[in-house]
């Protein structure tokens, strides 16, 4: 069962700035994280903060960016 959640401004700001583009260099043929890893990341680590599984995460029609929804850890199945 989904469970709507509301992101306070600092956890919405955190996903915008994970998903900006990063200039860099490539040494030694280490590149950074692509901009859909970082927002991957900054979403587990908001799963394991609030409570919920992170790849089940989406957006709530009608309403902010704040919101969304998703299957609260305790709730799902494992298959």
């Amino acid at each position: 069962m989904r469970k709507q959640y509301e992101l306070t401004d600092e956890q919405l700001l955190r996903l915008v700035n994970a998903s900006k583009p990063i200039p860099y260099m490539v040494v030694g043929g280490v590149e950074p994280q692509t901009p859909q890893e970082a927002v991957n990341y900054v979403w587990q680590s908001l799963g394991e903060e609030i409570g919920f599984e992170w790849d089940t995460a989406e957006p709530v029609a009608g309403k902010s960016h704040h919101h969304f929804s998703a299957i609260p850890i305790t709730v799902r199945k494992r298959v």
